[in-house]
């Protein structure tokens, strides 16, 4: 009975709080929300004026009084303040403006956070409204998101590959066996791309164009003959002038290369440190991709074939983890998954 019965549908919501986006899943409803995880602050006086999609917009192009920022780095909150704020402005818009809803949520964390880590996230959502909080770590959200029977006593490895982080486990019966949080992710690719593209072609970009380099061209794996090109825009750093240059898929995937190294480097120590039995249970079932990352072209190829085993990508994975969130608040079997809250009696 317990935790679950104290839940009114109506106002529980399960938020993926990531590196590079937000998304808000509110029990009966699904969905609400999915922003990017940006706010435009005033210098001057500190005040938030933008948010989510128009916030980010502002990344590279803002006025000389307005600072565009992501208020989370590497899966942890960075700006309190401008958190508490991102958090209760995207609360208010998944309850259309209803400022009497004070909401029980369910937050997806990285696994490696620090009690302190832990206890910023509570303390924002708290303070944003919230009534009552519970923590979910990321890959556990991600798996049940993904449709793995977490519930059974079988191994299931999930791979979710976010904006700041990189989460790989092994979980069976609602819980992590093995795990590891490394904090390589999307914004470690994009940051690469930025850097080649500065290094190589002597052409500054901001981050919206080297996402969408990363999205149109990346790669992690050669699936075929066909090299794309794209043409980039950026400012040419010794003329001073905007410029135009052409960049090769095969170009970009050697620029991504050390990165995504790691990222497979983590899923064979997981796998090394796997029992057996759990093993051999991940052999049968495959590996599953989650996260944002894992739309990097060829990645799941790549990591099939660095392991041996089939690697599979969730159906929709940039929605993995909310939609674990989601599943936890709506279904009482999930009564074992919530991170240890101890820190704050």
């Amino acid at each position: 009975m317990g935790f679950f019965n104290r839940f009114k549908l109506s106002r529980d919501m399960g938020i993926d709080l990531g590196t590079a986006n937000t998304l808000i899943y509110v029990s009966s409803k699904g969905i609400v929300l999915e922003e990017p995880s940006v706010v435009a602050i005033e210098r001057k006086t500190e005040y938030p004026r933008a948010f989510g999609k128009e916030a980010k917009l502002l990344l590279g192009r803002s006025p000389e009084n307005i600072e565009a920022l992501r208020p989370l780095k590497d899966g942890v909150i960075a700006d309190f303040d401008a958190t508490e704020a991102m958090i209760h402005e995207f609360v208010k818009r998944a309850f259309e403006g209803n400022p009497l809803v004070h909401p029980r949520m369910v937050i997806g964390i990285p696994s490696g956070v620090t009690k302190l880590e832990r206890r910023a996230v509570i303390e924002a959502a708290t303070n944003a409204g919230a009534r009552e909080v519970n923590l979910i770590e990321e890959p556990i959200a991600a798996a049940i998101g993904a449709g793995l029977p977490v519930c059974e006593a079988t191994g299931n490895m999930i791979v979710d590959i976010g904006g700041g982080t990189t989460e790989v486990a092994v979980i069976s019966s609602q819980g992590k066996v093995i795990s590891e949080s490394i904090r390589i992710a999307g914004d470690e690719l994009t940051e690469a791309i930025a850097n080649q593209i500065k290094r190589e072609h002597k052409l500054a970009i901001g981050e919206n164009t080297a996402e969408m380099i990363k999205f149109k061209i990346g790669s992690a794996y050669p699936i075929d003959d066909n090299d794309r090109m794209m043409e980039v825009r950026g400012l040419h750093l010794l003329s001073g002038l905007p410029s135009t240059v052409e960049v090769s898929e095969s170009e970009i995937r050697e620029c991504l290369k050390d990165s995504v190294r790691s990222i497979v480097e983590a899923v064979k120590r997981t796998l090394e440190q796997t029992p057996p039995d759990l093993a051999a249970d991940i052999i049968d079932r495959g590996i599953m991709l989650a996260g944002g990352g894992a739309l990097l072209r060829g990645i799941d190829i790549l990591i099939s074939h660095e392991t041996g085993i089939v690697t599979h990508i969730a159906a929709d994975p940039l929605k993995c983890v909310v939609l674990g969130t989601g599943k936890v608040l709506e279904d009482k079997t999930f009564d074992r998954v919530f991170s240890d809250t101890s820190i704050l009696r």
